[in-house]
């Protein structure tokens, strides 16, 4: 009897047992699989960089030392992006936010400036001859004319040039006379000659043939008539101008470059020059000298540009605009240029770490191009940032900031709810469209700011969001507070008209 009792107590304890360790297994196997479904449904936002660095992927990767980059979960705290704010996708699509990567470009700039049309100075010729005469005829007698190198201008008399030659023919005839003479009659005679010649070669007409008792003066350069003082008959004086002959086949233009981007041209600088007389067509020529002084009451610094002109179709004195080709050799890592948000004291890039997710950087910029800017930090190579809608961004992570950080406490739940809705949607009619990037707006009373109805000047985010839309039409609009008391359009369109009203 008592071992009967002992088997079935035995039995007994051993079902207990199993039946324990199977409910165990079961309950540890559901736990391992619920733990398991749990983390394989949690979503990567994106993966970071290992070291800390300000660079994150949205694909896994591995650094330069070979290290994985370390995925970033929703709801993960997030290391280095205290700052960063989150928005709904249906918002970000709304926005229409816009991203592209910062990416290594030649930074190729184009500086525009005015100037105008000169005569190159090398190339400038004055006829001004160095004795006393009279004009006896004029082979050129016209402003303007074309004349060839070696072609006709006048014909002059002079008493002193006729004495003169005469001397040096008289002198040439006695040395042919003495011949046969002692030396030192011929040294004197040689000597009388030599005087006579070395005045001719001072006056610039030892070569110059006298034709009866005039001489003739030709044009030492092919090239245009820019002034003409000699009338037939007239008297003239040593050193007078007669005539001064440019030649234009190559002209300069002097450009007015501004103070803060002469350290960009360089010599050698390569540019296109167009006129108003030939707006179809432009002239190509290169920067050869920079003037060492600034116009102070212009701030600016004249550049010369020389440009061959083999047609003489610019003139002197003629406006034209140049534009000069400036920038770094070779490639820097850039942004574009609505990238990035100037406050004035610094400037800021919202970088896209993931979807709905933006970060702010503050970033040192270096150079421009006309649609990028250099970043010598703040930012890595392959960062996406944000290039549209980048303002309306930063306003709401700045009021979420000063929410956040009043007293070093946890915001109240209706600050919380206004920092999420930053536009407010206002009903009125358009009044005028301003020429400063400014609207005139009667908008309806607006409760959320305890506004009245009344009209209100307002900047706009973009000119382009007035395109098509009247003055006096009716419009529903959405403004944003950019700064304190400072409000801006960031969206407008026009309500449909309904016939009878």
């Amino acid at each position: 009897m008592n071992n009967a009792v002992k088997l079935t107590l035995g039995v007994l304890l051993l079902l207990a047992v199993a039946a324990g360790g199977y409910w165990y297994g079961k309950t540890s196997a559901e736990f391992r699989v619920t733990s398991a479904e749990e983390k394989s449904e949690r979503t990567v936002l994106y993966y970071r960089n290992p070291m800390g660095l300000p660079d994150t992927s949205p694909v896994p990767k591995k650094d330069s030392m070979g290290m994985d980059y370390v995925p970033v979960y929703a709801g993960d705290a997030e290391p280095g992006s205290e700052g960063a704010i989150s928005i709904s996708v249906d918002k970000v699509q709304k926005l229409g936010v816009k991203s592209e990567a910062a990416a290594l470009r030649e930074l190729n700039r184009t500086l525009r400036v005015t100037g105008r049309v000169e005569i190159d100075e090398r190339r400038s010729y004055t006829i001004a001859p160095k004795f006393e005469g009279w004009v006896e005829r004029l082979h050129v007698n016209t402003t303007g004319q074309a004349v060839a190198k070696g072609q006709a201008l006048f014909e002059a008399y002079s008493p002193e040039l006729i004495s003169a030659q005469r001397e040096q023919l008289l002198a040439a005839q006695g040395l042919a006379a003495l011949k046969d003479a002692d030396d030192d009659a011929k040294q004197s005679m040689q000597q009388l000659a030599d005087a006579s010649a070395a005045r001719l070669k001072n006056w610039d007409i030892a070569d110059a043939r006298l034709s009866g008792n005039r001489i003739t003066f030709h044009a030492p350069v092919s090239g245009i008539v820019l002034e003409k003082k000699a009338v037939q008959g007239m008297r003239f004086m040593p050193g007078e101008m007669l005539y001064q002959i440019a030649d234009l086949s190559t002209v300069w233009v002097i450009a007015d470059v501004p103070e803060q981007d002469i350290g960009q041209v360089q010599p050698g600088a390569r540019t296109q020059v167009t006129a108003e007389a030939y707006p179809e067509r432009s002239f190509d020529g290169k920067v050869a000298f920079i003037y060492p002084m600034l116009n102070s009451a212009t701030r600016t610094v004249q550049v010369r540009i020389e440009i061959a002109n083999p047609k003489a179709l610019l003139k002197p004195a003629m406006f034209a605009n140049a534009q000069i080709a400036v920038g770094k050799a070779g490639k820097a890592l850039t942004v574009p240029t609505s990238a990035v948000i100037d406050s004035g004291n610094r400037q800021v890039v919202l970088v896209r770490l993931a979807e709905g997710r933006f970060e702010p950087r503050t970033v040192t910029l270096g150079s421009r191009s006309d649609n990028h800017v250099e970043v010598l930090s703040g930012i890595a190579e392959g960062e996406q940032v944000v290039t549209a809608a980048n303002f309306l961004i930063d306003a709401e992570s700045n009021l979420k900031a000063a929410l956040s950080g009043l007293g070093g406490q946890t915001a109240p739940a209706q600050p919380t709810q206004q920092s999420q809705a930053v536009g407010h949607q206002v009903q009125g009619i358009l009044e005028a469209i301003n020429g400063d990037s400014t609207v005139s707006i009667t908008h309806e009373p607006i409760p959320a700011l305890k506004w009245p109805g009344m009209t209100m000047d307002f900047a706009l985010t973009n000119s382009s969001l007035v395109e098509g839309i009247k003055p006096g039409s009716k419009i529903s609009f959405e403004i944003v507070e950019r700064g304190e008391g400072e409000w801006v359009v960031t969206r407008m369109q026009a309500q449909p008209q309904h016939e009878g009203h």
